[in-house]
């Protein structure tokens, strides 16, 4: 039976007061929501080799195309974020649901680079929202202890989408347009259900919470720039922006170093990158559970032995096994930062989820270097003295992942 709250309009409930079945069919279209999330922003690197042969694109202009999706999602984390919690996230979720596959569709009429970019960065926009949006619905919904175990499946649905996009392009032969086409169709025909399958987040207090949030400023955003809040906001900006400057210079260049410097088929290369994929879901259930045991720093270990991984990976893997092998275990290190969404959640006040957890996309400023700094390395020394970049980011990233507090233990109303 749901409980009345003080203060609260009448049809206000708690979350635990929501039956499990109906928190964890929330949770599993939250999952739907992330899949095909991660179907589209990752085209933007598994087809790099694809667009680079159609277009007839250089190692720079290729690049910019993951520079303007990142451009498009810095965008609209700030806007969608601060929507989500004055207008409601459910909504939101629906928004962008609708836009990121309209927008990852019109890719397919694409025939020059300039459409290419708008294309791109209009998806951008749109994928910006996501995070934010998924990660404050789930995390309303749950008690903190079961939130880092719970990530490792909202990881496993990032990652099992570069995983199926793999395994569709070395089974069947899809052509890249056919794969933008089939993570738009899928997303617009199940986004209503969210109004059906998803709480309404408007009138319910998140789970632990014991009083009702107040309501977001006109502008949310700007508390996280208070005195109490300032420097954890900037520490957490550069943490992932860090984070998302490697996954470029690393994973971004992947699919490129297997085809055109291994000289890899294409099946041959999107298969290993499946089944390094495969490793990350993996990962994701290892490290959410570390994550509710120990704590949300132990986890910057992970990126600490990626970095060593990255070094086996570049200097020494040329064979087919050795590059199946290492590519795996370094799959299980990558989802180190999947407890990254409760724990951005549990730093600020609960009024702000969604505006709190777009930081993770406020990152993307530095990662907008990244694409012209490694175009620049590999054509001036070589592409895996670019990827190595990647590396380095790692390391720096998991020094500043200790700076920042620990949240595991800390059970306020604030927090």
């Amino acid at each position: 039976m749901a409980t009345a709250l003080r203060g609260a309009p009448a049809r206000t409930i708690r979350a635990e007061d929501i039956s499990f079945a109906r928190r964890v069919t929330a949770f599993c279209f939250v999952l739907v929501f992330d899949f095909f999330y991660g179907w589209a922003w990752n085209t933007v690197d598994l087809l790099r080799p694809d667009l680079i042969d159609a277009f007839g694109l250089s190692l720079t202009q290729a690049s910019l195309t993951y520079t303007a999706q990142s451009a498009g999602a810095l965008i609209g984390a700030v806007v969608i974020g601060q929507l989500a919690d004055r207008f409601g996230r459910r909504n939101l979720l629906f928004v962008v649901m609708i836009g990121y596959s309209v927008s990852l569709a019109s890719g397919a009429i694409c025939t020059g680079l300039t459409e290419l970019l708008v294309h791109r960065f209009a998806t951008g926009v749109f994928l910006g929202g996501v995070f934010p949006i998924g990660v404050s619905t789930y995390t309303a919904l749950f008690d903190r202890n079961q939130c880092g175990k719970l990530a490792g499946f909202y990881n496993g649905t990032f990652n099992g989408s570069i995983v199926v996009i793999g395994f569709v392009v070395s089974g069947f032969g899809t052509e890249w347009r056919e794969l933008l086409l089939i993570g738009a169709a899928i997303p617009i025909c199940l986004a209503p259900l969210a109004f059906v399958l998803v709480p309404n987040d408007r009138t319910t207090i998140p789970y632990g919470i014991t009083d009702v949030p107040p309501p977001p400023r006109k502008l949310p955003a700007a508390e996280l720039f208070s005195p109490a809040l300032r420097r954890r906001t900037l520490l957490i900006a550069l943490m992932v922006g860090l984070n998302f400057f490697a996954y470029q210079a690393f994973a971004g260049w992947q699919a490129t170093y297997l085809e055109k410097q291994l000289g890899l088929a294409k099946e041959v290369s999107k298969g290993l990158i499946g089944w390094q994929f495969t490793a990350t879901i993996i990962g994701g259930f290892f490290w959410g559970w570390v994550a509710d045991r120990y704590g949300r720093r132990a986890n910057a270990l992970g990126f600490v032995l990626a970095v060593a991984l990255i070094a086996l990976y570049l200097l020494s893997a040329d064979t087919y096994s050795e590059l199946l092998v290492i590519g795996f275990l370094f799959g299980l290190m990558l989802p180190a930062s999947v407890v990254w969404g409760p724990w951005l959640a549990e730093l600020f006040p609960a009024h702000l989820r969604s505006t709190a957890t777009s930081i993770f996309n406020w990152g993307r400023i530095i990662s907008l270097f990244s694409p012209p700094i490694t175009a620049a390395v590999a054509n001036g020394v070589s592409l895996g003295a670019a990827m190595a970049l990647g590396g380095v980011a790692w390391f720096l990233s998991a020094i500043v992942w200790r700076l920042l507090p620990e949240t595991l233990e800390r059970r306020t109303a604030q927090v």
